[in-house]
């Protein structure tokens, strides 16, 4: 099972709302700066790690291991052991507290796919406090397909919140959040991500190409109307970021879609996760409330999930027998 939510097994409901209403504004300054130049760190990879989430993670550069944490923007918890900010988070997107946690889930996982691969960090060492044993320090984080952070934001997995910092190669950090706000305003309108949970469209596309921002230390932001092939290799600093373009696809689970099983093969009751996320229209949250629901009597039964409509059941029954 992906998860249990019982939030009144540590804070009755009346304290999670109380603890809540006591909001953290957001931060329109930056963080107090170790080093006033921007610190470059190229070629780095994800480290797995429970504590990691959509927007704070553990990153390995060589020998060294680091713990980063996003500007601009902020994923929600994936548990409730910070109740007060899960109901803020919960109010911002209109959602509930357990809803928040299951998109914080799924925030979680686009990072670890979006960081499989080699990718760039700039940071200034700004603590960015925390609770692990590892200091925290603020971070831009460049993906082969551009800032993780816009990413985020554009599949509705985010909000535009938090530190804010002059990004590299740019003067202050109002065209950032800027675009990261315009960014937002799309999600919200196609209804994907937080802003389309409530439709069974949590893990829905983002329809239409956004340009992400690539930094550059020292020059203009440049921006790409779709994402570089995931084969680049970032280049030395002070020479532009490849851009050879590719069909925009900012899918959660795009790795699965060129693996589609035979119809009518999988068993609804015994399949595991990694085998329900191969079924087009199936992403982990699904896969984790589909495992929750079992047994099923036949695979009929998939109509009583919950975010399985008519549309979503007519797509995805025939790959079950």
């Amino acid at each position: 099972m992906f998860f249990r939510f019982s939030i009144s097994s540590r804070v009755g409901l009346s304290g999670l709302i109380a603890v809540g209403l006591l909001s953290i504004a957001s931060v329109d300054a930056g963080a107090p700066e170790k080093s006033k130049e921007w610190i470059v760190l190229k070629n780095c990879r994800f480290i797995p790690n429970p504590a990691n989430d959509g927007d704070s993670f553990h990153v390995s550069v060589g020998s060294k291991e680091y713990l980063f944490r996003l500007y601009f923007v902020d994923t929600p918890e994936t548990d409730e052991m910070t109740p007060g900010r899960l109901v803020q988070q919960a109010k911002y997107f209109a959602i509930t507290v357990p809803q928040a946690i299951e998109v914080g889930r799924v925030a979680k996982e686009f990072t670890r796919q979006k960081l499989s691969g080699p990718f760039t960090v700039f940071t200034h060492m700004s603590d960015a406090m925390g609770q692990s044993r590892l200091e925290r320090f603020y971070a831009i984080v460049q993906t082969s397909e551009g800032d993780l952070g816009e990413q985020l934001v554009r599949n509705g997995l985010a909000r535009t919140y938090g530190f804010k910092v002059a990004p590299p190669g740019l003067k202050n950090s109002r065209e950032e959040s800027a675009k990261l706000q315009q960014l937002e305003n799309q999600a919200r309108q196609e209804s994907i991500g937080a802003w389309g949970i409530n439709a069974g469209r949590l893990n829905a596309q983002a329809q239409t190409p956004s340009a992400l921002s690539s930094f550059v230390p020292g020059r203009e932001a440049r921006t790409r109307s779709a994402p570089v092939d995931s084969s680049s290799v970032v280049t030395p600093i002070g020479h532009p970021v490849a851009s050879t373009a590719r069909s925009n696809q900012i899918a959660t689970n795009k790795a699965h879609d060129k693996i589609k099983p035979p119809l009518g093969r999988i068993d609804i009751n015994t399949a595991t996760e990694k085998e329900l996320t191969t079924v087009p229209g199936i992403g982990y949250v699904m896969a984790a409330r589909i495992i929750a629901a079992r047994p099923f009597r036949s695979a009929d039964d998939l109509r009583r999930v919950s975010g399985i409509g008519d549309k979503k059941y007519a797509k995805i029954r025939p790959y079950f027998h």
